[in-house]
């Protein structure tokens, strides 16, 4: 696709949604209307200082607890919030974002591939892209909405598979919040110290704490900062699975996406996370599955009597069209299934012993 014909699709697609609020009776949309294309180079988002390759030092950085496993990639990450606004965190488990707000999530392989942009527009929207980097290191380009592909050498496989915008919005329109990463969970002191391919916190990460002391997030229940939030686990490797599944897998199977019908609930919350641990473990334990992996003996999620289950099976497999998750991912991930397989015949199996 021709980078002026992206751009004219992008500006269709906003006048789209301004027509649509407006025809539904909702709030005037000009803003929408007005919403500068996507810039071509990812300089004129505002990541870098000008003239570098520099996070621009009023970003703040940030590493949630847990990560999302991408076929190992490095990764860097930063939210930009427009001067004298703030997160309304009033439901601690689905903040809201001022317009303005950016973000930007570096993925490397020895050196970086792409960075992937989300913006909140001025009308409440929100749109994604991501731009692909150069050779020499200097620039990154705009992918095409249908996404790419990048060849090098130095990536597993020799091939970088780069995301449609659609890709991008089968994650990120899931949960109840289109940010993912960034929450009072995710940024919470309590930090876990068996979460799989944790980066060390450093000092210029942002943490909940700090957020609040400056006046970044506001309405964030007091009782969260007395107490930090925490993933509710029975056992420290519980914990931590319960942790690995929300950050890879709860942004879709949640109690209140698109997945709901299916009752797999695997997000945990910060407001009564014992609640969302429980739920999690009744939609997992004993639940027959209705994938059927082929030739294979598990039916359910994870099985009551501690034999073969479809998780770990889903999680495991080469197979691209029964692989969990479906998208960004084509390498599984060997500590992160070490660690659930670990909590499902151990843990689960003889939780008094584990308990103890």
């Amino acid at each position: 696709m021709k980078p002026r014909t992206l751009d004219v699709l992008v500006f269709a697609a906003a006048a789209a949604l301004a027509a649509h609020a407006l025809l539904e009776g909702g709030a005037p949309a000009e803003a929408a209307l007005l919403a500068p294309p996507l810039p071509e180079l990812l300089s004129a988002t505002g990541l870098h200082e000008p003239g570098t390759t520099r996070p621009r030092p009023d970003h703040l950085a940030f590493a949630p607890q847990y990560p999302l496993w991408s076929d190992g990639a490095a990764k860097r990450r930063w939210i930009h919030l427009p001067p004298g606004t703030s997160i309304d965190a009033s439901d601690p488990d689905a903040w809201s974002f001022p317009p303005g707000t950016r973000l930007w999530k570096e993925f490397a392989h020895g050196r970086a591939v792409e960075t992937r942009y989300i913006e909140r527009l001025a009308d409440g929207t929100w749109r994604f892209a991501t731009y692909v980097w150069d050779e020499d290191g200097r620039e990154a380009r705009l992918a095409p909405e249908d996404g790419a592909v990048v060849v090098r050498a130095d990536v597993p496989g020799g091939r970088y598979v780069v995301p449609s915008r659609q890709d991008c919005l089968a994650c990120h329109e899931g949960p109840s919040v289109p940010v993912l990463g960034f929450s009072a969970l995710q940024l919470s002191p309590d930090r876990d110290g068996l979460a799989p391919h944790a980066e060390a916190r450093e000092d210029a990460h942002v943490g909940l704490a700090e957020m609040a002391a400056r006046g970044l997030v506001r309405g964030l229940p007091a009782a969260l900062l007395d107490v930090p939030p925490r993933v509710a686990g029975r056992t420290p490797v519980e914990r931590a699975a319960l942790g690995y599944l929300h950050a890879n897998c709860g942004h879709c199977h949640n109690a209140g996406g698109a997945l709901d019908g299916i009752d797999l609930a695997l997000a945990q919350d910060a407001r009564d996370p014992q609640r969302s641990a429980a739920r999690t473990l009744r939609s997992l334990l004993g639940h027959d599955s209705r994938f059927r992996p082929h030739g294979a003996a598990a039916t359910q999620r994870i099985a009551s009597d501690g034999g073969p289950s479809v998780l770990a099976l889903r999680m495991r497999t080469d197979n691209p069209l029964a692989r969990m998750p479906p998208l960004g991912v084509a390498i599984a991930d060997d500590e992160g299934i070490a660690l659930v397989e670990r909590w499902i015949h151990h843990d689960l199996q003889r939780p008094s012993e584990t308990q103890r």
